[in-house]
């Protein structure tokens, strides 16, 4: 190579070298990456307060923190249901009374949760519905009741307000209980005593959805939930106290499991599959 032609390619690299220094050296190239999404809690351990986790179709949970004007506290699961993806009914064995998991399990079923009052004998203190077979009688001007119709449809009412109705309604399942805690969105009064229990509570939103919610520890009296009930940001309708204390327990099976165990077996529970 001649030395002339060696000096052209000089002249020509450092040319180049020039321009890439002005134009603030050679490209970069940003390398983005999306995280991973977070992993599907498996218990209520797992997951987050505040958060609604779908754990089935049709099947979300959720985990509070309430605490009360006498500074009561509580983690409160909550379940709630669209009622266009399940279906729910009464369980009702009194000579063999089952423990929320045996409920869950036997009955194949997406979740329950105790139902209302029962006495010594396994019996309901009000009536009681399942898959169209009665036993007990209503309560007369007082408590709540949910039920199913023939027809598939889901109610929660007041039966001071909205009395049963036997000779009317074609009713397949029904468990009664008191005291309502919320009316049309208002919270109600009733007498109770001061004690602070295991609550366990149904109730049914302003978009037509089904709760469940319930308070594991020995936190609440009834006035006080209702209070939080009333407070709080589930845009609540109608909720009806179940038969709390012993009784109480919840289980959901999904992908997020829910294991509230009562202290008691069960004759009664609402189901939902």
């Amino acid at each position: 190579m001649s030395g002339k032609h060696a000096l052209k390619i000089c002249l020509l690299l450092c040319f180049l070298t020039s321009s890439l220094l002005a134009c603030d050296g050679l490209p970069t190239i940003a390398l983005t990456t999306t995280p991973p999404p977070s992993p599907q809690p498996t218990s209520t351990a797992d997951m987050p307060f505040n958060t609604w986790i779908t754990t089935a179709p049709g099947i979300e949970i959720r985990k509070e923190d309430w605490k009360s004007e006498g500074n009561n506290e509580d983690t409160i699961i909550i379940t709630r249901f669209n009622l266009k993806q399940v279906h729910l009914s009464i369980g009702y064995q009194p000579d063999k009374p089952l423990t929320i998991g045996e409920w869950l399990h036997q009955k194949k079923v997406k979740a329950v949760i105790n139902g209302g009052y029962f006495d010594q004998d396994n019996r309901p203190t009000g009536l009681l519905i399942s898959n169209g077979n009665a036993f007990g009688s209503s309560y007369q001007g007082f408590g709540g009741m949910l039920s199913v119709d023939n027809k598939g449809h889901v109610g929660l009412r007041s039966l001071r307000t909205s009395p049963y109705s036997p000779g009317a309604e074609q009713l397949q399942q029904v468990t009664q209980s008191s005291p309502m805690l919320m009316i049309d969105g208002k919270r109600t009064q009733f007498a109770s005593n001061a004690a602070s229990q295991r609550r366990s509570v149904v109730a049914t939103d302003t978009q037509g959805r089904l709760l469940f919610i319930v308070s594991p520890g020995q936190a609440f009296t009834l006035d006080e939930l209702a209070d939080l009930l009333a407070a709080s940001d589930l845009s609540l309708k109608n909720a009806l106290n179940l038969d709390g204390g012993a009784s109480t327990g919840l289980y959901v099976n999904g992908a997020t499991k829910v294991t509230v165990d009562a202290f008691t077996s069960l004759p009664i529970a609402i189901l939902v599959k």
